[in-house]
């Protein structure tokens, strides 16, 4: 089903991970750590765009396997063909669940950021003791 140009290498590297993820039964606790972000606020600031980019990588993966889904299931519903649309129960249901995968991983960025500038908030605030307020400096100073 290569319809649909665009990056083709890419696409299909996402696609695998997203059927490989997909068939592991139910791992969406797997995942939790990834966009849990514990380590994330911890002073690593560096890996916080690696795990929005894995996460994001996911959820790209899953919304193109989404598609191929979508695609199957408007065939099946355009034949009329009985195995067809009886498929498609099965077929909707993964794409339910795959909806679901997606509002789990955007929950645990949205909460991966939110602790690591939680994090970093409290970092610059311990480090820079009590804040003094800024002169106008050298030229800017006013009488």
């Amino acid at each position: 089903m290569e319809e649909d140009g665009g990056s083709g290498s890419d696409s299909m590297e996402f696609v695998a991970g997203a059927e490989t993820s997909a068939g592991a039964g139910t791992n969406a606790g797997r995942n939790r750590g990834v966009g849990a972000g514990t380590s994330v606020g911890g002073g690593g600031g560096t890996k916080l765009p690696h795990v929005l980019q894995k996460s994001f990588g996911e959820v790209q993966g899953i919304l193109e396997h989404n598609r191929v889904l979508i695609q199957e299931i408007s065939q099946n519903q355009e034949t009329r063909d009985a195995d067809g649309l009886s498929r498609n129960v099965a077929l909707i249901r993964e794409l339910n669940t795959n909806i679901a995968r997606v509002v789990d991983l955007y929950g645990d960025m949205s909460g991966s950021f939110a602790r690591a500038v939680a994090a970093k908030k409290d970092a610059a605030g311990d480090k820079s003791g009590p804040k003094r307020p800024r002169s106008a400096g050298a030229g800017g100073q006013q009488q």
